[in-house]
């Protein structure tokens, strides 16, 4: 072969390979859709569960623009009169990118918001206590899990109005769709067992057995092969097959809370990304031969996980940190960090959202939502351990304490509890009795005046964090005390 002709080849070989990486579609897209480059008219957005707001963030300049306040904190919210939404945590969008739905778990609400303007346009009200939405792709309907009860609420998206349930084992998770539209993958929090759902008719065609019975979160891939979803209970992430018989292909050991996944098509290949809330890390995995390729320490408790339109960025929810990690995917080290409202849970990319204007109506600055107060909690005598982490979201006078556990021995009873003792010594009053599951972890609430006691001034006055094990129902020997600041 002479020069010329060797040249003509390989310019030939390299049209050859534009469309791949010019039609290299991002999740929930199908892979024929192209990418869409990072710009001002995109849009971030993270559901916050105890300011009950969503962030909205620009990717162009990683700048919190402001947020969409949907309710109060406490304890506004626990008025007979309160007409807010409250734990605000799953969110969807549609496939124009015109409309963001945020599902209330604690108001057992779908809001829907258009994303040019940040208005509300209508709230939906389904079943006790619903968990992740998202639309259909061809957009006509959005299907609500409704973790509470057994079923899926399908919404119809030009009325917003309940259209159908569809009946699915107790406590779905979440759902996501095949990009081409035909198939529903519905996993389940309370069963072990993910259904295959015909969008045509609402009929169950395939069940995928799961490991454990607490599933959060799920992806598919935009090649329509793979679908991967998270069990949070047992630390652990599976993958199967996107069409019948819907097998299982590959279970991978990810870590403690195990929260979300996403994919991710870019020059490298296709991988995914997993957040390992209790290791405080995103662990990504190449879809192909299921190799981890990359650990990235992002912050404490990385939760919800999206990817940019053209798959450069993963922007990751730090539930326990209050903001957004970006992450370059090529390199897969974060490369700037934004602040944004309390608790982030699901996450959300929607390219060209604002295809005209600033994008800044309806928007209100942070204030209030983004205050909060951040500890650590150290094994007494395990020094290499992961320390457990804990935030006090303020919610005026009192906080919503929130405490990601880990490396305590799985299934066992524990107490979060305050000690006069840096070291946990001498007595110890209860603040919240937990379990930890299979995987020795545990998130722990309790609402209080906390921040003022953990942080007193006077000696006499402060108490330190510890968690104690349970011994014939009394706080027992203390496992972790509150890391020195």
């Amino acid at each position: 072969m002479n020069i010329r002709t060797s040249f003509a080849a390989s310019l030939f070989a390299g049209s050859m390979l534009l469309p791949f990486s010019a039609l290299a579609g991002q999740a929930p897209a199908a892979a024929s859709d192209p990418d869409i480059p990072i710009s001002s008219k995109d849009r971030v957005y993270a559901a916050e569960q105890f300011s009950n707001t969503v962030s909205v963030s620009d990717p162009s300049t990683n700048k919190l623009l402001g947020v969409i306040k949907l309710g109060d904190p406490q304890p506004g919210n626990l008025s007979p009169l309160y007409k807010g939404q409250v734990l605000v945590h799953g969110m969807g969008f549609s496939p124009d990118h015109k409309t963001l739905a945020v599902v209330s778990i604690g108001s057992n609400s779908v809001t829907f918001i258009d994303t040019a303007t940040n208005m509300v346009k209508h709230t939906t009200y389904v079943g006790r206590s619903p968990h992740e939405a998202f639309f259909t792709p061809d957009g006509r309907e959005v299907w609500v899990t409704v973790r509470g009860e057994d079923y899926i609420s399908v919404i119809d998206a030009s009325t917003f109005e309940e259209k159908a349930q569809i009946k699915v084992p107790a406590g779905p998770g979440m759902q996501i769709f095949s990009p081409d539209g035909k198939y529903g993958y519905i996993c389940s929090s309370f069963n072990p067992e993910t259904v295959v759902v015909s969008v045509a008719d609402h009929q169950i065609v395939g069940h995928v057995k799961q490991e454990s019975p607490f599933c959060p979160n799920i992806a598919a891939s935009p090649d329509g092969k793979q679908v991967w979803f998270t069990l949070k209970d047992i630390g652990k992430t599976q993958v199967f097959n996107a069409e019948a018989p819907f097998d299982l292909i590959k279970t991978i050991d990810t870590g403690p809370i195990t929260n979300h996944v996403n994919l991710v098509t870019n020059k490298n290949g296709s991988f995914a990304y997993v957040t390992v809330g209790g290791l405080n890390e995103v662990k990504v995995f190449r879809t192909d031969n299921f190799e981890q390729v990359a650990t990235i320490p992002v912050g404490n408790l990385p939760h919800g996980i999206w990817p940019s339109g053209d798959g450069s960025r993963v922007y990751v929810g730090l539930e326990n940190a209050d903001q957004f990690a970006v992450v370059d995917t090529v390199t897969n080290k974060v490369i700037a960090n934004i602040p944004i409202g309390q608790a982030p849970q699901a996450v959300a990319y929607v390219p060209n959202a604002v295809p005209e204007g600033d994008g800044l109506q309806n928007l209100v600055p942070l204030g209030k939502a983004g205050e909060a107060a951040h500890l650590k909690l150290a094994a007494k005598e395990e020094k290499d351990k992961t320390p457990s982490t804990v935030s006090l979201f303020d919610q005026g006078l009192t906080q919503v304490l929130q405490a990601s556990v880990t490396g305590l021995e799985p299934k066992k009873a524990y107490v979060l509890a305050l000690s006069d003792k840096p070291d946990g010594s001498g007595p110890l009053e209860g603040l919240s009795n937990f379990t930890t599951n299979p995987a020795g972890s545990a998130i722990v609430n309790a609402v209080g005046p906390i921040r003022q006691i953990v942080e007193a001034k006077h000696k006499d006055e402060r108490r330190f964090l510890v968690v104690a094990s349970v011994e014939d129902g009394k706080p027992g020997k203390v496992l972790q005390v509150q890391a020195a600041e």
